[in-house]
């Protein structure tokens, strides 16, 4: 029985497949220009993943703000809430 990987579920790909696919590419870019190509794939992998991550609240800084709203100096309240 073949062995099933859920990642290439959608695609249902073989071996066979990715190796002819990979042969195409490699005529088509040439041998010199494939790392060139994979090195700006992965620095465009990076820059996305680190803009998705930097558009996310951090919770340190959220319960830090929370907490200094609580100091016993300004009554309890938030700033400008006289």
């Amino acid at each position: 029985m073949a062995t099933f990987h859920p990642s290439f579920a959608i695609f249902n790909f073989g071996g066979m497949e990715l190796l002819l696919i990979l042969f195409i590419v490699l005529l088509l870019f040439g041998a010199k220009r494939l790392p060139e190509l994979a090195k700006g794939l992965g620095q465009s992998v990076k820059e996305f993943k680190k803009a998705s991550q930097d558009d996310e609240p951090k919770p340190a800084a959220d319960a830090a703000k929370a907490a200094e709203t609580r100091k016993p100096g300004n009554g309890g309240s938030a700033p400008g809430a006289n």
